[in-house]
């Protein structure tokens, strides 16, 4: 089963992704996600929602709300949330998604709003169902050196 970390992951880096699934989690050792999460429990006073394979830092009324450090690879926070919008649409839950960047270096806002209609959530089982066969069925991705590694919590078991 995917979880939105696992969706992040696979649109940030195919490698992270498959590593954090097959349970080599270096997380707890990145001063970044350790910040992260600080920042994150500041801004959210309020204990997540867990709803079965997913965990929504805010439900109203209107939104479902994820919380982000920064903007630094907002396609793949917003497929996360988007991933949540779909788990909550199959359970009859409609919501539109409030993506909320803590630090905004990247992007001229830090609020980023998503509304999906029913065929776009529904054209997303597709990519759910590759992301799966790729946990499933693929080998470890080769290590690519991208800007993007510079600060990931996976740089020393890829590169050194």
């Amino acid at each position: 089963m995917i979880t939105g970390t696992l969706v992040n992951y696979y649109h940030h880096c195919k490698r992270q992704c498959w590593l954090f699934y097959n349970r080599i989690n270096l997380e707890d050792n990145s001063e970044d996600v350790r910040v992260g999460r600080i920042l994150h429990e500041i801004k959210n006073e309020e204990a997540p929602e867990v709803i079965e394979n997913i965990r929504i830092d805010k439900i109203t009324g209107e939104y479902i709300i994820e919380i982000k450090k920064s903007d630094a690879d907002l396609t793949a926070a917003k497929e996360q949330l988007i991933f949540y919008l779909y788990t909550l649409y199959k359970k009859g839950i409609k919501r539109k998604g409030r993506l909320e960047c803590i630090e905004k270096n990247k992007q001229e806002k830090k609020i980023h709003i998503i509304d999906l209609g029913e065929q776009e959530l529904e054209a997303k089982e597709k990519l759910y169902e590759e992301i799966e066969n790729f946990l499933l069925n693929s080998p470890l991705p080769e290590a690519v050196l991208s800007k993007k590694c510079n600060r990931c919590a996976y740089y020393d078991y890829c590169f050194i």
